[in-house]
């Protein structure tokens, strides 16, 4: 599998990617593994200012539904448009195409709370 060093990663397998205070979220390459064939994204919170680990949106996959936790605290600015038409790119590229959200983070600090590459290998056991 693979962890990405440049990004930090949760307990709930999301990733993020800082860019000053803008940040780029998606699921993990063994979250989507989990799931298996995605169907179908919903993100409806765009315009919204959320906690960290508030559910900011589902993704549906053939057997299952699982909620997307926000790594850290921000706004929602944007939804990957390409999800509408083809979710299935979360499961072919989770780190590029298949992100999920950009943000505008409240503290950029809080990211370092988060698991790096190494810890979120450990706890996934690869």
């Amino acid at each position: 599998m693979n962890f990405p060093e440049n990004l930090h990663y949760t307990k709930d397998h999301e990733w993020i990617k800082l860019e000053g205070n803008i940040a780029t979220i998606g699921i993990t390459d063994f979250a989507q593994r989990e799931l298996g064939d995605i169907v179908y994204v919903e993100i409806e919170t765009v315009g919204k200012t959320l906690m960290a680990e508030a559910v900011f949106g589902t993704v549906e996959a053939v057997k299952t539904v699982s909620d997307l936790y926000l790594p850290v605290s921000g706004t929602i600015n944007e939804v990957n448009p390409a999800l509408g038409d083809s979710p299935e790119v979360v499961n072919s590229d989770p780190y590029g195409e298949g992100w999920m959200v950009k943000m505008t983070v409240n503290n950029p600090d809080d990211v370092k709370a988060l698991m790096d590459a190494a810890a979120y290998t450990n706890l996934v056991g690869a």
